[in-house]
């Protein structure tokens, strides 16, 4: 297949922002597409070569494409830059200067998809002395042969900004429409959830068909995309939801791993499918030493504690651990963790995803030695407030954020990618206005003045919208930042930068800057209003209005662990704003 015709698929997804359109294009080019070109080609459509938990990354630098450009096009770095700093867009640049090279050879050839995804994979595996100047070689290999489109596309693949706003559900969507029905797209999502790989689902489904699709079965070495829950405010009101008895567990403030076991080794991955084995090596020692199985799929969180007190501590202390590719030891005895066990979620060949709560529980006891290093979360079965309440405040004198609660029902299965009132929070500021914090997207920002001239001034937060997959408006958030953040923000939401608002963001409000959704930061307000202005749930409470946080402030700590689209939500705001004791409309 060449190349090109992945590239019209391109371009006509980025002609619309609807997403029952983008999900009509991606099926007419899903029937066409041979089986492994298709599963390569849904990798390449959100940026990458593999799927999400593989360790193999594109990483190609804005830098190093520039330099790529100017030695394929024979354009100065510095005009290169120059387009670059207007357009906001290498791609685009890309296009536009391919477009006046206009140089032709009498070898060149079409680029068929294989040729380019050959290259990329070329490109991905260049490591050590003189790596960039291979994986500049392997680039411009394929873009001496790539005609201006086709040179837009490629930029935008190896620096992994695609742009295209195709998002997971929209690319199910697309398969269960080419070889599905509607009713069976279910099917394909669930696949989906427990393997965190659509391309292989989609090989599956266009060689087996759905039969195929439901023999995906949860295997270790392949994350399950994580159970979320939703929040309620009182002991009573979650009694009640859940049938007037259920399980308590703490709820920690550390990172969520999810750690799979076989094959004598230990890998553990964040709930946004990182790699964090190397990460954690005292986590991995701990979890190796105390498990009594074969293989196993477990969730927990890696808190951090105060090994001389047993106290836990504030989710900074582990975030220094985060990204370090250097002094791990001394960060170990600086800045340690003990893992605390929540679920489990494959043991010794079975998939304990489809058992109740309780039995998984139960399992998840009988696999685990515990130590000091590995612990199981602490858990209580309640069914009265006053203990409800009771276990909360033992949770929050032992250093926790609150209580998870969880359904003890025969329906209580993990539901992999879902979120729902099966887990339920309960956090210690959900009882006031608006103490508790929020989980936002920045998607703008504003010129800073006085002492914040040259950097930002404030940047333009969203919750997001679930069902219809956009970006809504909600505070303007100035408040919070230290001198350190302030100086460290453009460079963080550079590679997010787009030069105009991003399709999938809904704004009334006319940005300095605009951003792709990526970015997510913990926030916390005064209380949620009524606005005109912004557009979070807009219509919901009043035709004309949506809701806004008022007197918003940065906590302090950046949400590395979420992708945007595991912010929180235009319903979730709805629902706090709801419970507040006081509702005052802007």
């Amino acid at each position: 297949m060449l190349f090109r015709v992945l590239v019209d698929t391109y371009e006509r997804l980025e002609a619309t922002t609807s997403r029952l359109e983008m999900a009509d294009i991606l099926a007419e080019f899903f029937r066409e597409a041979e089986p492994e070109v298709l599963r390569k080609a849904i990798y390449l459509t959100q940026g990458q070569l593999y799927p999400d938990f593989y360790p193999q990354k594109l990483g190609m630098a804005d830098k190093l494409l520039l330099r790529t450009l100017a030695f394929v096009t024979g354009m100065k770095e510095s005009a290169i830059q120059e387009l670059q700093l207007k357009e906001g867009d290498l791609g685009v640049v890309a296009e536009r200067i391919f477009q006046g090279k206009r140089q032709t050879t009498l070898f060149s050839e079409p680029l068929t998809f294989q040729r380019v995804y050959s290259a990329l994979e070329r490109v991905s595996v260049s490591e050590g002395g003189g790596s960039q100047d291979a994986k500049m070689k392997q680039l411009a290999e394929v873009l001496n042969d790539a005609s201006p489109v086709e040179a837009k596309y490629i930029s935008r693949i190896v620096t992994g900004k695609m742009r295209l706003g195709v998002a997971a559900m929209t690319v199910i969507d697309a398969l269960a429409i080419a070889f599905a029905t509607k009713e069976e797209r279910d099917s394909v999502e669930r696949a989906f959830n427990i393997s965190s790989d659509l391309g292989m689902v989609a090989e599956v489904l266009t060689r087996s068909g759905l039969e195929g699709v439901k023999n995906i079965h949860v295997t270790v070495g392949n994350p399950i995309r994580v159970m979320l829950a939703e929040r309620m405010s009182s002991p009573v009101d979650i009694l009640e939801r859940m049938g007037g008895s259920c399980a308590f567990e703490y709820k920690y403030d550390g990172v969520r791993v999810q750690a799979h076991i076989g094959g004598g080794k230990v890998t553990l991955y964040s709930r946004r499918l990182e790699d964090l084995t190397g990460q954690f090596p005292d986590v991995v020692r701990s979890l190796s030493a105390a498990f009594k199985g074969t293989t196993a799929i477990m969730e927990g969180e890696c808190v951090p504690v105060d090994l001389n007190t047993g106290e836990f501590l504030p989710f900074q202390e582990v975030s220094h651990r985060r990204g370090r590719k250097h002094g791990l030891e001394e960060a170990m005895e600086d800045y340690p963790v003990r893992l605390c066990l929540f679920d489990l979620l494959f043991l010794d060949g079975q998939d304990m995803t489809e058992a109740p709560y309780l039995r998984r529980r139960s399992a998840l006891q009988s696999c685990v030695e515990t130590s000091e290093g590995v612990r199981l979360s602490e858990m209580r079965v309640l069914d009265d407030e006053n203990g409800v309440q009771a276990f909360f405040m033992e949770a929050l004198r032992d250093g926790c954020e609150g209580l998870m609660a969880k359904s003890i029902g025969t329906e209580s299965q993990y539901r992999a990618g879902n979120r729902g009132f099966l887990w339920i929070k309960y956090k210690k500021e959900y009882r006031s206005e608006m103490n508790d914090t929020v989980d936002l997207v920045v998607v703008g920002a504003f010129a800073g003045r006085g002492r914040r001239k040259g950097f930002y001034g404030a940047l333009l937060m969203a919750t997001y919208n679930e069902t219809e997959d956009r970006f809504e408006t909600v505070s303007k958030l100035g408040s919070g930042f230290d001198d350190a953040m302030l100086a460290e923000l453009p460079p963080r939401l550079e590679r997010h930068r787009v030069p105009e608002r991003h399709h999938l963001v809904s704004s009334n409000i006319q940005a300095d800057f605009w951003f792709e959704p990526g970015l997510v930061l913990e926030v916390l307000g005064a209380e949620i209003t009524v606005s005109p202005t912004h557009t979070a749930a807009f219509g919901k409470l009043r035709k004309d209005a949506g809701l806004a946080i008022r007197f918003p402030r940065f906590t302090g700590k950046v949400r590395d662990d979420k992708g945007p689209r595991e912010a929180t939500t235009s319903e979730e705001l709805l629902l706090m704003y709801g419970r507040q004791l006081k509702k005052v409309d802007e």
